[in-house]
């Protein structure tokens, strides 16, 4: 039997009427059950149920991936870093740290910043087509933030490293004054009555909450469409998808409106979206960051983490966000979090394990921008070390039953509203439902193999090296606009690298890696054992200081 099986999977794309009708369809009990074989079957779960796979099933990760040692006395403070010493000076995004020195100045302030801002996200627009990035923002609640947080400037009592940084957040989290919606047209009816733990934790270090970023219906697909908000454009060509499900805070990124905004990644949506958009994106170690406040959509491969245009606010907001929580019992049991040596300028001992035939299964430019950073991460001191990683076929499907299953789940108690919901979401969710118990406890088995098999690589290497996705950024499809689109060999290939992160609850990083002949961002991805968050905060650190950055076309200047 060969090592690699992936394969690629052929489905069509559809939009309009297509689309419509198939969903219909698929809606029907029925006729569910005579289409849904087929489609199952060709996305390999005939092939996934016949796996004789004996091992126990882990509901979650936590089970076997262990708490690590603690490093509570190299954990550093946040306040090292205002003055912003880990940015490189030929990025062309402002930090969170220039924010600081500004305000410092008194070249600017948060009301300034602020007003800045609400001017901006409302001309932020591609030849008058709006970027659709954010699905709500309240102008009172953001200048009375940057209100308090002038004054403590002027009483010179700032809060920390991110007193006044704007910071936008996936409309996936509670925070006050807003509703939920998690990108549908009936959830969160109500304002939130109080902020996520995530989102509490910035709001206590001063950050300036600008809005809720749009997102993928659900999250339930890794682009940015959404029918009732419209599809977040990219950046770097607004015809061109931003990933997603969290695809409006990496584009308030990339466009420059925040230096730091917030994502939820269950198969991907934090950092594919990164990479499309040209920016940073981890995802933490499961139960790392508190889930609480959180909308309970696919509770055991969700994972909470930043997105950030350059490694030192990645870091800082890593570093604001992570720890136990008591409202989130899956963020109890880990080590303290540890940032030590996120900007150490080498990688001397660090061993990159690559895996060629995986890597190379993809776009030309994506494979291609991972071999020349293998290269430049070697000459900075890696070790550079080939590696076998067996079954990622059967793990691709069991995560796939496993984030489908649970958001099925997750939707059975809003009724009738879900036909309200996008035609493509529509169908993703009734191939969710065909789904049995028994598929569900053998994609649990895998997940218990899958962290075997990891673990037992990371004795020999400290990070896996690969591209961050198999494809380059897609263009959205013609005739979207009226019911969305539907593409699962994209989105396939798109989550090719990212789903073993969401199946074990490994941490992993995807950092921008170069352009490619279209002038559209190419990202890599680095996987690593659960809680070493710090390595691949210094392996982003060290790719930083080797890649070229571009702005983006579209970009708003705030300061």
């Amino acid at each position: 039997m060969t090592i690699y099986e992936m394969k690629d999977l052929k489905f069509p794309c559809l939009t309009g009427l297509a689309l419509t009708a198939s969903a219909r369809l698929l809606d029907n009990d029925i006729f569910r059950r005579l289409l849904s074989g087929k489609i199952l079957s060709d996305a390999g779960a005939d092939s996934f149920r016949a796996l004789k796979i004996t091992e126990d099933p882990s509901p979650n990760p936590l089970r076997l991936i262990g708490i690590g040692p603690g490093q509570e006395s190299r954990t550093l403070k946040l306040d090292l870093f205002q003055d912003g010493h880990g940015k490189d000076s030929t990025i062309p995004f402002f930090s969170a740290g220039d924010y600081v020195r500004a305000y410092r100045e008194g070249t600017t302030d948060p009301v300034a910043v602020a007003e800045k801002i609400l001017s901006l996200a409302g001309s932020c627009d591609d030849r008058g087509r709006s970027m659709n990035i954010f699905i709500a923002m309240d102008p009172e609640d953001l200048l009375a933030q940057a209100g308090e947080s002038r004054k403590r400037y002027h009483e010179k009592r700032p809060l920390g490293f991110f007193d006044g940084v704007p910071v936008a957040v996936k409309d996936e989290f509670h925070q006050t004054p807003y509703p939920t919606t998690v990108g549908t047209a009936f959830w969160g009816d109500a304002p939130a009555r109080e902020d996520a733990t995530a989102v509490a934790r910035l709001r206590a270090r001063g950050a300036l909450l600008v809005g809720k970023t749009n997102m993928h219906e659900i999250g339930i697909n890794p682009n940015g469409l959404n029918v009732h908000y419209g599809a977040v454009r990219n950046p770097y060509n607004p015809d061109h998808e931003t990933g997603g499900s969290s695809s409006g805070s990496a584009a308030a990124v990339a466009c420059g409106l925040v230096p730091v905004s917030l994502g939820a990644d269950g198969g991907g949506s934090i950092r594919i979206p990164a990479a499309f958009c040209g920016i940073n994106g981890l995802k933490p170690t499961f139960g790392r960051v508190s889930e609480f406040g959180a909308a309970p959509l696919c509770w055991s491969v969700a994972h909470i983490g930043p997105l950030a245009a350059c490694v030192e606010d990645l870091a800082m907001a890593y570093g604001a966000v992570a720890g136990p929580d008591p409202r989130d019992p899956n963020s109890l049991r880990q080590p303290t979090p540890d940032i030590w040596e996120w900007n150490r300028g080498d990688l001397e001992g660090v061993r990159l394990g690559i895996f060629d035939e995986w890597n190379d299964h993809g776009d030309p430019a994506c494979s291609g921008a991972c071999r020349e950073m293998a290269e430049k991460l070697g000459a900075r001191g890696a070790e550079i070390l080939p590696i076998k990683i067996p079954e990622l076929e059967a793990m691709r499907v069991a995560h796939a039953i496993l984030i489908i299953s649970e958001m099925a789940a997750s939707m059975t108690d809003h009724g009738r509203k879900t036909g309200s919901m996008g035609a493509g979401v529509r169908m993703n969710l009734a191939l969710g439902r065909t789904f049995s118990a028994t598929d569900y406890v053998q994609a649990q088995r895998m997940r218990t193999r899958a962290i075997k098999i990891f673990q037992d690589l990371f004795f020999n290497v400290d990070a896996i090296l690969t591209p961050a996705s198999a494809t380059t950024v897609p263009a959205m499809p013609r005739g979207w606009e009226k019911s969305g689109w539907s593409d699962l060999a994209t989105a396939i290939k798109a989550m090719r690298y990212v789903f073993p992160g969401n199946l074990t609850g490994f941490p992993a990083v995807t950092c921008p890696a170069g352009y490619d002949r279209a002038g559209l961002p190419l990202g890599i991805q680095a996987m690593a054992a659960p809680w070493q968050e710090a390595l691949l905060l210094r392996l982003a650190f060290n790719v930083e200081k080797v890649v070229e950055r571009k702005k983006p076309g579209v970009f708003c200047s705030v300061l």
